[in-house]
C-alpha cells in the first residue's frame, strides 16, 4: 500500500507537536524522540480505518506502545551494549501511563464549556472548596455546585468518545 503523503503531512500538522512533546517528556531517551514519532505516525496511517475514537489519543497510545517495546528491546540486549542504566520497566510505563492520562483530561478539558472547565479546575485541580471556587469565580453558590455537577457528565461524555476506559 503505498503511503499517501498528504495524510501523514496532515497527522504530522495537526497532531505533531504534542505527540512529540509527550514522547519528549515520557522518552528515557532523548535522541529517539524524533524515530518513535515517525514511527507512531507510519503505525497509526497503516491502522487508521480501524482506529475509533480520538486519533490524538489513539497516537498516544500508540507511541505509549513503541516506547515500552524500545525499552524492553533494550533490556533484551547484553550489559556491555548499554550505554546507560535503564530505569525500572515498572516504573517508566507508570511514568508513561501518567504523562497520557495527563494529555487526554488536558485534551478532554479543553472540550467541555469555559464555565465548566472553570469549576472543575477550581475544584479538583486547585482544591478548593464549593464555597472558595464561588468567590473565585464570583458565581453564586449553587451555580458552583450545579455546573460541577453537569461539568462532571459531560466530561465523562468526552472521554467516552475518546475512547478513554475509566
Amino acid at each position: 500500500m503505498p503511503l499517501d503523503e498528504e495524510v501523514v503531512a496532515a497527522i504530522y500538522r495537526e497532531h505533531g507537536q504534542a505527540l512529540r512533546r509527550f514522547v519528549l517528556n515520557a522518552s528515557p531517551d532523548p535522541h529517539s524522540v524524533d524515530d518513535i514519532v515517525q514511527e507512531t505516525v507510519l503505525r497509526v496511517w497503516q491502522h487508521a480505518p480501524q482506529i475509533t475514537g480520538s486519533l490524538r489519543s489513539y497516537l498516544f497510545r500508540t507511541a505509549r506502545n513503541i516506547m515500552i517495546d524500545n525499552y524492553r528491546k533494550a533490556q533484551r540486549r547484553p550489559v556491555e551494549a548499554t550505554e546507560r542504566d535503564v530505569a525500572d520497566p515498572a516504573e517508566a510505563a507508570g511514568r508513561v501511563d501518567e504523562l497520557l492520562n495527563r494529555v487526554l483530561m488536558e485534551e478532554a478539558l479543553l472540550r467541555l464549556s469555559a464555565e465548566h472547565r472553570d469549576v472543575l479546575v477550581a475544584l479538583h485541580y486547585r482544591r478548593f472548596t464549593v464555597s472558595e471556587a464561588a468567590v473565585q469565580l464570583n458565581v453564586p453558590l449553587g451555580t458552583v455546585k450545579s455546573r460541577a455537577y453537569y461539568a462532571v457528565k459531560a466530561l465523562r461524555t468526552i472521554l467516552d468518545e475518546m475512547g478513554v476506559e475509566r
